[in-house]
């Protein structure tokens, strides 16, 4: 079936979260790949990509492929984190996108066929259901192959369609043989990095968790 040039598609990352689900199911995601596969199914309008980043520190690691998505196709979302010391001393960093999220979403709803949403987030249950009334088909996309599930329940039964990532490994992932040109340096990134302080706030990403120990 060809896809409808009339279905107009709108991408919403959640960053850490995808990239959490990734490495659970054991690969990395090729973003030019990811790009081209929803291109192919009808008229994407907009790839939105969310990630926090610790804003003191000389380099972080996911900048580099902040710059590369920027550079080619996407829309990057991204804000400082915070950090704050908790009731027991302990310090914390907190970084959140949710809001940018759903305010992106909420904003173009009207314009759009088909939001596919890349979380496993229950906290976006509410926004998913916001859109679904403004007649917008949303498609879900994480995993319930791990255990525990990276999506939390309440959003999978909110979606309209709930796509499993495991089942788009075959056309979102990244071949390990492929050796990115030298220029290449953000898709290495997007292979090898993550900032650590990201890899430990998904581990409780389907709950919404966003406060995680330095």
């Amino acid at each position: 079936m060809s896809p409808s040039p009339t279905n107009k598609i709108a991408l919403f990352i959640d960053g850490a979260n995808l990239y959490a689900t990734a490495k659970t199911l054991g690969f990395d995601i090729d973003y030019k790949r990811l790009l081209k596969e929803f291109q192919s199914r009808g008229t994407l309008l907009r790839a939105f990509y969310y990630t926090a980043i610790i804003e003191d520190q000389e380099y972080s690691s996911i900048r580099p492929l902040i710059d590369w998505l920027d550079y080619n196709g996407y829309t990057v979302v991204t804000k400082a984190t915070k950090e704050f010391i908790d009731a027991s001393g302990r310090r914390k960093v907190k970084g959140n996108m949710d809001i940018e999220l759903a305010v992106d979403a909420m904003e173009l709803a009207e314009h759009i066929d088909q939001m596919v949403l890349f979380s496993g987030d229950g906290d976006f249950r509410s926004l998913v259901e916001a859109v679904q009334r403004r007649g917008v088909r949303v498609t879900v996309v994480s995993t319930i192959a791990s255990q525990p599930p990276m999506i939390a329940d309440e959003l999978r039964r909110q979606a309209d369609v709930f796509t499993d990532l495991v089942e788009l490994q075959s056309k979102l992932g990244r071949d390990p043989s492929e050796r990115p040109a030298p220029r290449d340096r953000g898709d290495r990134e997007a292979r090898h990095h993550a900032p650590q302080f990201l890899q430990r706030a998904t581990t409780m990403a389907p709950r919404g968790d966003d406060d995680f120990e330095e």
